[in-house]
């Protein structure tokens, strides 16, 4: 997902994207919102930042510094094989990040220490991300194969992707047989399902494709303004999600990303959205999925009481479940974020800035 520029996030469409804006002779606001870049974008609020929390690692493993390795929980380990996607959602929160590429020996390696490292010992799921790992076929195959060699305790390992959306040709035989069925772990596919429109027949088939390779499909829809803000376009997304067989995991409020309030809802908007949607009668409970903020301490699914406190610069004060303690012996060398302090129970708290005018919720 790397691509800025002198802090600019380049406009990246995949020639399937271009496509179907074209073949459908009129804008397509489903696809347009989500990849056209906006002037809006230049526009800034203090405190948006550049990148979603920091949660980069750089540890020494036999005798050389990793790369692409990040961690905030105790149980996850998340690789990143490459900060390359098909296409730039402009809502990214990895916009930001360095162009990079990882090798076979970096994977091996990776591996390794995921097995073998003392702070790794309650690790039991691995979480690849990127960029797009589905981008590239042979970084993701070599790496489930080294965590099935190396990493035993393993038991899941999740794969977030776009590809079946921005470019779902890629999803053919070569990495079906990469993404087969292991003996040491199952393989869970996320992805960002934002609008029914974006499902294409083919995308439908590129979906279908990676359920036959055995592995577990579930979507984390991003909140987006104008896009998807209304009960019955979420309504609609969510029983598609069902029919094909794709779990409503979260629904992500979209992140204070520099330049990018246009696409931001408020958190109380977004709150009453959620609880329509559980308690409207118009969807079952079955494709409910949680309203949940991306704070710069981890992600703090909503419920009551969660809020406590905002301030005159639409920021609201979260009360989260992380112990301090805890994160610090999962994470050696992490730090508290300037935005975040610990109770007098142990926990953290962490501000989180809503869109600009935005009311506080519940």
């Amino acid at each position: 997902m790397a691509g800025a520029k002198n802090g600019v996030f380049a406009e990246k469409i995949s020639p399937y994207l271009r496509r179907k804006r074209e073949e459908a002779g009129e804008p397509l606001p489903f696809l347009d919102l989500q990849y056209v870049i906006d002037p809006a974008e230049t526009a800034g609020r203090t405190f948006e930042v550049a990148r979603h929390y920091e949660s980069e690692m750089h540890p020494v493993f036999e005798g050389r510094r990793l790369r692409g390795v990040e961690k905030l929980y105790r149980r996850t380990l998340l690789v990143e094989p490459t900060t390359i996607c098909a296409a730039h959602c402009r809502w990214c929160i990895r916009g930001q990040y360095d162009t990079l590429t990882l090798s076979r020996e970096d994977l091996e390696l990776i591996a390794r220490y995921c097995g073998t490292a003392p702070e790794n010992r309650d690790v039991r799921e691995v979480l690849v991300t990127g960029g797009d790992p589905l981008v590239l076929v042979d970084r993701i195959e070599w790496l489930l194969d080294a965590l099935e060699e190396h990493a035993p305790q393993v038991e899941t390992v999740r794969i977030a992707t776009r590809v079946p959306l921005q470019d779902p040709r890629r999803v053919d035989a070569r990495m079906q047989r990469a993404l087969r069925r292991r003996s040491a772990f199952r393989i869970e596919i996320a992805t960002h399902i934002n609008h029914k429109g974006e499902l294409f027949p083919e995308v439908r088939d590129a979906y279908a494709a990676l359920r036959e390779t055995g592995a577990r499909l579930y979507d984390q829809t991003v909140l987006l303004r104008g896009l998807n803000d209304t009960l019955d376009t979420l309504v609609e997304l969510f029983d598609e999600l069902r029919s094909m067989d794709i779990e409503a995991h979260y629904l992500f409020h979209c992140v204070p990303i520099r330049g990018m309030n246009h696409h931001r809802t408020s958190v109380a908007e977004g709150l009453e959205l959620h609880r329509r949607l559980g308690a409207s009668g118009l969807v079952s409970g079955r494709v409910r999925p949680h309203f949940t903020l991306m704070t710069d301490v981890g992600k703090v699914p909503l419920y009551e009481g969660s809020i406590i406190g905002r301030d005159e610069n639409d920021r609201l004060l979260i009360r989260t479940g992380y112990r301090y303690a805890e994160r610090a012996a999962w994470v050696p060398g992490w730090r508290l974020p300037d935005t975040a302090h610990v109770d007098d129970d142990g926990f953290l708290r962490v501000w989180y800035l809503d869109a600009a005018g935005g009311k506080a919720g519940s």
